[in-house]
């Protein structure tokens, strides 16, 4: 795809969803580190569900530490794989304790290194709690890069590099969330709402339902 068209593309996006942000509520970075770290096969309505109650008790490194492994299962019992995200929330609050004063490092090798946090939820919180314009590549993203032709790639990560050779600087801020929410709401799996898609006209995408 060419950069004319893929510059139009994020035109309209920005048009339509001038200030996008993530469906995950939070309002710090550590509560947005938490709610990622749930996220991962999980619905942002479960997580939502689950963290109003946590968070109300429990929204910081030592206050979850408090509340020990067990506590925690309480709150996030109905999110998949609540165990293993137990465990390594628990650890990723100790790590943050003992060696960030409790606050959320704003340095990717930082993030990576805190248990259940891979390069995705890094890029999350990245570029949702503090602004760098990263594009942190999940399902919906991969498949709109490579449906509409914006980004082709085998690979999450190769995806995410060609996204960031390709998205104008002035668009990389919030491609991330444009391109998630077009992907949950719009360019769905089982079948894309291509006769109400506003860059219809500028997809690669050859089985399009129009429908």
């Amino acid at each position: 795809m060419d950069k004319k068209k893929i510059a139009e593309i994020f035109r309209r996006l920005k048009r339509n969803n001038p200030q996008p942000t993530t469906e995950l509520v939070y309002h710090t970075p550590f509560e947005l580190l938490i709610a990622v770290i749930l996220s991962a096969q999980a619905t942002d309505k479960s997580v939502n569900k689950a963290t109003a109650e946590l968070f109300k008790v429990a929204n910081t490194p030592e206050a979850i530490l408090a509340l020990g492994e067990r506590g925690l299962k309480k709150y996030i019992q109905t999110i998949g794989l609540y165990n293993t995200k137990a465990k390594n929330i628990i650890k990723t609050c100790r790590i943050l304790v003992e060696k960030y004063d409790g606050r959320v490092p704003e340095d990717r090798k930082a993030l990576e290194s805190l248990p259940g946090v891979g390069r995705k939820t890094a890029n999350v919180v990245l570029n949702t709690a503090f602004g760098h314009p990263t594009i942190a590549v999940d399902t919906h993203i991969f498949r709109v890069a490579n449906r509409t032709g914006i980004a082709s790639g085998k690979t999450v990560l190769e995806v995410e590099k060609k996204l960031m050779q390709v998205v104008p600087p002035r668009y990389r801020k919030d491609a991330h969330h444009w391109l998630i929410l077009h992907g949950r709401y719009t360019c769905t799996a089982r079948k894309p709402r291509c006769g109400s898609c506003i860059i219809e006209d500028l997809c690669e995408y050859e089985d399009k339902n129009l429908d």
